[in-house]
C-alpha cells in the first residue's frame, strides 16, 4: 500500500485548530493492545505518534498534505514486536502491513478534540524517547542562559523541538533559553511560553 489517506484526521485537525490545540492525545485499541496516539499539527509534516501502553513499543508516521501517509513503514524490530503483541502469525493469504494498520486505525480517529486531552511534553516523551536525558520527561521550567553567559545546547533545542514543538524551540534558540526537565513527576510545572 503506497499511500494511506486518513480522511478522518481532517475533522480532528479542524477541531484542534478551532480550539488552538496543536498537540492532541487519544486512545486506539486494536485487539488486546491499547495505544496512546498523539496527533501533532505544529510540525511539518504533521506527526502521528503511537505508543503501546504497557510495552516498550512506539513508532511514528509523517502525515503529508491531504492527510496522507506515503509509503507507511516501521523499523523491522518495531514491526516484529507489533505483530507479536497483536498475536499475528505470518500468513501469505492475509498479510499484515503498516498501511493496513493505519487503514484500520482511520475508522477510530475522533472527530472532535476535547481540550482536556491536549498532549503535554511528558506524553510526547513516552513515544519520542530518542532525546537528551530521555529519562527526564517532565518539564520543570526555563533557564535564561544569558545570565550564566552560556549558550543553549543543540541537544536541548532538539529535545525542546521534539517534545514541545518547533515554534517553542525557535523561541528558545532566539532568546538563548533552555528547557529544563526532571524525572520526578511531582517536580513538573505547567508549560508557559519561554
Amino acid at each position: 500500500m503506497a499511500v494511506v489517506v486518513l480522511d478522518r484526521l481532517r475533522d480532528l485537525f479542524n477541531s484542534m485548530r478551532a480550539q488552538s490545540i496543536s498537540r492532541y492525545r487519544f486512545s486506539y485499541k486494536r485487539g488486546t493492545l491499547t495505544f496512546d496516539v498523539m496527533f501533532l499539527i505544529d510540525e511539518t509534516p504533521y506527526a502521528l505518534l503511537f505508543g503501546a501502553q504497557g510495552h516498550n513499543l512506539s513508532f511514528e508516521f509523517h502525515v503529508q498534505p491531504g492527510f496522507r501517509v506515503v509509503h507507511p513503514q516501521l523499523e523491522k524490530a518495531d514491526y516484529t514486536m507489533l505483530c507479536s503483541l497483536l498475536g499475528l502469525k505470518w500468513d501469505p493469504n492475509n498479510s499484515f502491513s503498516p498501511g493496513g494498520f493505519l487503514t484500520d486505525f482511520s475508522s477510530h480517529i475522533p472527530a472532535t478534540a476535547v481540550p482536556s486531552q491536549k498532549a503535554g511534553p511528558h506524553h510526547v516523551a513516552q513515544v519520542r524517547r530518542n532525546v537528551e536525558d530521555a529519562h527526564k520527561r517532565f518539564f520543570c521550567g526555563w533557564r535564561d542562559n544569558k545570565v550564566r553567559r552560556e549558550r543553549v545546547t543543540p541537544e536541548n533545542l532538539e529535545k525542546t523541538r521534539k517534545l514541545m514543538g518547533p515554534k517553542t524551540a525557535k523561541t528558545c534558540d532566539q532568546k538563548n533559553i533552555s528547557s529544563c526537565w526532571t524525572d520526578i513527576p511531582g517536580g513538573a510545572v505547567a508549560v508557559t511560553d519561554p
